[in-house]
C-alpha cells in the first residue's frame, strides 16, 4: 500500500484518539469537531480495509491493528511534528497553536496580565488555555505544557520557573473581624469560621504557616468546602469567615479595606510557579514565547 498525505494527516488523527481514549477530548486537541473527526477515522479504516477503534457510547479502545499501528507510527510522527515546529525560528512571524492547562489563581494572576502584549506581538499564534487545579497529566491531555507551583511538578518533566516564591495569608472581611475577633496565634483558628480548601488531589489543605524556626500546620474547621479558594472569596466579603489565599490575590481588596490579613506575622512562603513541559519532544515556539514574555512583565515579579 502507498502512502500518500491524506494516510499522514489521518494518522496524526488517529494518534490523538488513541492518546485521549475520547473522540471530544481528541478534537478540542486539534480544533475540530467530535463529529468531523469520527468521520475522517472512519474514512481512514475504510481506506486501509482495517477497523482500528472499538466504538462503545463509553469507551474508545484500540483493536490490536490499531495497536499496532499506533506502536509504529506515534514516534514517527512526533518526530515529524517536532520538525515543524522547529521551522518557525525562520519565521519573520511565528504561527502555530499552542494549549496550556494552567492553575486557576496562574490564569488571573499571571498569565491573563501578559497576554494582551502576546497577542500584540505575536498575533499568527493561538492559544487555548484551560484554567483549573486538578491535577492533570499534560501529555495524555494533549497539552503543549503546564502551569503549576514548583513543588507539585512532575519530577520527568523540564521545569522553568515564572515568578518569585509566593506568599500564603489569611483574610476576613472587617465585619467578621468585629464580630469574632482577630485569631492571635494559628492554633486560634479552630475557634473560627473557616472555608476548608479540597486539593487538585482530592486531600484537604492543611493551612501552613511559618514564624522564624517555627512552622505549623492547620486543620481548620468549617462547615463549607471549596476547591479553589476564589469561590469562598463572596462570601468571606460579606463577613461569613476567614480563608487562607495567595498574598498577590488579596492585595487588590486588603488595598480597598475590603479584607484585612489576620496573622501577618506568621505569612507562609511557597514555592514559585513553574512552566513545564514534556522533554521527549521539542518545545513548542509559541510556549518558549510565552515563557520569555512573562519573565519579561514578571507580573508576580521574578
Amino acid at each position: 500500500m502507498q502512502v500518500n498525505r491524506s494516510d499522514l494527516a489521518d494518522c496524526a488523527l488517529f494518534l490523538a484518539i488513541a492518546r485521549h481514549g475520547n473522540f471530544r477530548k481528541a478534537g478540542l486537541e486539534l480544533g475540530v469537531s467530535a463529529s468531523a473527526l469520527s468521520h475522517a477515522l472512519k474514512n481512514f479504516e475504510t481506506r486501509l480495509g482495517l477497523r482500528l477503534l472499538n466504538r462503545t457510547n463509553r469507551s474508545v479502545t484500540l483493536t490490536a491493528a490499531g495497536e499496532q499501528l499506533l506502536e509504529a507510527v506515534n514516534a514517527p510522527v512526533a518526530s515529524i511534528s517536532d520538525a515543524f515546529e522547529a521551522l518557525n525560528r525562520f519565521r519573520d512571524a511565528p504561527s502555530g497553536r499552542i494549549r496550556i492547562n494552567v492553575m486557576a489563581d496562574a490564569a488571573v494572576l499571571l498569565v491573563g496580565p501578559v497576554l494582551p502584549t502576546f497577542m500584540d506581538r505575536y498575533p499568527d499564534i493561538e492559544i487555548e488555555i484551560s484554567a483549573n487545579n486538578h491535577m492533570v497529566d499534560v501529555i495524555d491531555g494533549g497539552y503543549d505544557a503546564g502551569i503549576r507551583y514548583g513543588g507539585t511538578v512532575p519530577e520527568d518533566m523540564i521545569a522553568q520557573r515564572l515568578s518569585r516564591e509566593i506568599d500564603w495569608v489569611v483574610v476576613g472581611a472587617p465585619s467578621y473581624i468585629e464580630r469574632f475577633g482577630i485569631p492571635e496565634h494559628p492554633g486560634d483558628l479552630v475557634n473560627h469560621r473557616c472555608f476548608r480548601i479540597r486539593l487538585g488531589n482530592d486531600s484537604i489543605y492543611k493551612w501552613e504557616f511559618d514564624r522564624g524556626d517555627e512552622s505549623i500546620a492547620i486543620d481548620v474547621p468549617g462547615a463549607i468546602t471549596v476547591d479553589h479558594a476564589d469561590a469562598a472569596l463572596p462570601a468571606v466579603l460579606g463577613g461569613g469567615g476567614l480563608t487562607y489565599l495567595s498574598e498577590p490575590r488579596v492585595r487588590p481588596l486588603v488595598e480597598a479595606g475590603q479584607l484585612k490579613i489576620v496573622l501577618p506575622e506568621w505569612a507562609s512562603s511557597g514555592p514559585a510557579f513553574h512552566m513545564y513541559y514534556s522533554s521527549r519532544r521539542n518545545v513548542p515556539t509559541g510556549i518558549k514565547l510565552l515563557i520569555d514574555l512573562i519573565r519579561e512583565l514578571a507580573p508576580l515579579g521574578y
